[in-house]
């Protein structure tokens, strides 16, 4: 992620009191400087009207002019302090400094709207006193010079609002900027936040898809391989044991090991034609977010595709068929009137039969087996249940990798079914599933 405004002002330590920066500093103490000597020479002034030393004078316009350097911590001290020393005509930098950084600042609105009234009052109220002081010594020198009663007071209000309101309605702007910059780099960094978390929650998404799409295919390929190879391994046994005795039967056999060796290569074309579709990844440039419904469609789209052209229930016959022919003894058993389903819940049902039959090949040589298959008013239900085996068959050591009843499980649990397989009494094995017509939302 990259470095937002507020990691920024993470950074940067605060060593310089209430200030954030360096410059922050070098201007106030400045302001400071100027209004303290403005304020001394102005006590020169003060010190003759008040019959007070000079030097008292001085030293107290010093003193008013440096509380311009807390401008930043405590405006209204400084507002406070310019409206006091008013009378005295000193602090002019100092009152006008100061109401900018009252409207400037976080302060209340109503507490700043008191503040430059009572500042612009206590202006305007000596500079009616001043400007009158003025016109009497002028009518005093002059004869000629009568001003009328309004003169006096307009010129003193003109006065007050062009050195009060430029100002506050300055620092009211700032501030409003101010408030502004910051509501929009909080929202930048929210957003950023934001955007983190939907690409990270884009690339899980992406990496669940294609997870779940490697294992659909790994149990796609372990129903199918399985069953066509167990079929061949049991049929080149077969061959193996009557080659000599019966030529017929050996090719016949051999017949069947070939077009089910066909078959498997058949349906292995066709899955892996579905792996070599060009599908976006993670490393592409398309955004995240994309990859992730990239993956997921390809992996929804590549499943309808293998659900609508796959085995459906029609096949079951030829299924049980291909087992017999393999010299297994299994009897089809329907029960119900037959429908046509989902292509999803006849497939996952095609292949419950088919390698619960792969697993009698491989574990229960020579064993009866009983394939049921029931059509009820909502569900459909299948039932694979094998005998012991027999002895006197011998058995073709297929290997097991375990994976058989896993893939069954998840087919029907995916459906929203139920699966059900164990041992029986009698020593042999049961394989038990239900599924839902209706898929569950």
């Amino acid at each position: 992620m990259t470095t937002t405004g507020a990691d920024r002002d993470a950074v940067v330590p605060r060593t310089w009191w209430w200030w954030g920066r360096r410059r922050g500093v070098v201007l106030d103490v400045t302001l400071a400087v100027v209004s303290a000597l403005e304020c001394g020479l102005e006590g020169v002034g003060f010190a003759g009207q008040a019959s007070l030393p000079v030097p008292v004078g001085v030293l107290f316009g010093l003193v008013v002019g440096s509380v311009l350097l807390v401008r930043r911590r405590w405006p209204i001290t400084v507002v406070l302090v310019s409206i006091a020393v008013t009378p005295a005509e000193m602090g002019y930098l100092m009152g006008v400094v100061g109401l900018y950084s009252l409207a400037a600042s976080e302060v209340p609105r109503r507490y700043t709207a008191a503040l430059a009234g009572m500042s612009t009052v206590a202006v305007y109220l000596v500079t009616v006193v001043r400007m009158r002081q003025d016109v009497a010594q002028a009518d005093a020198g002059q004869q000629d010079f009568d001003p009328s009663g309004w003169y006096v007071p307009v010129v003193s209000l003109f006065m007050t609002l062009g050195l009060n309101a430029p100002p506050v309605l300055f620092g009211l702007y700032i501030g409003a900027r101010r408030r502004l910059m910051e509501s929009l780099r909080e929202r930048a960094v929210s957003l950023e936040q934001e955007l983190s978390l939907l690409a990270d929650r884009a690339e899980q998404r992406a990496q669940w898809a294609r997870q779940e799409e490697r294992t659909r295919i790994a149990r796609e390929m372990h129903d199918v391989v399985a069953h066509r190879v167990s079929l061949m391994v049991v049929h080149a046994a077969a061959l193996q044991a009557v080659a000599l005795k019966d030529p017929q039967k050996a090719v016949r056999n051999a017949a069947l090991v070939g077009d089910m060796g066909r078959q498997a290569l058949t349906e292995l074309r066709e899955m892996l034609g579905v792996l070599r579709e060009e599908v976006p990844t993670a490393s592409s440039a398309l955004p995240l977010a994309a990859v992730g419904r990239a993956a997921a469609a390809a992996a929804e789209a590549a499943a309808e595709d293998e659900a609508s052209g796959g085995p459906c229930l029609d096949a079951l016959e030829a299924l049980v068929e291909q087992s017999r022919q393999a010299g297994a003894v299994v009897e089809l058993v329907v029960m119900g009137e037959a429908r046509v389903y989902g292509a999803e819940v006849e497939q996952t049902a095609y292949r419950v039969v088919q390698e619960a039959l792969t697993n009698v090949h491989k574990h229960a040589a020579g064993a009866k087996v009983v394939v049921r298959l029931a059509h009820r008013e909502a569900e459909v239900a299948m039932q694979v249940e094998n005998g012991p085996s027999d002895a006197a068959v011998a058995d073709a050591h297929l290997p097991s990798g375990g994976n058989g009843l896993v893939g069954m499980r998840e087919r029907v649990t995916g459906l929203g079914g139920v699966f059900v397989s164990g041992p029986t009494d009698a020593g042999g094995f049961r394989v038990s599933a239900v599924l839902p017509v209706a898929r569950p939302a």
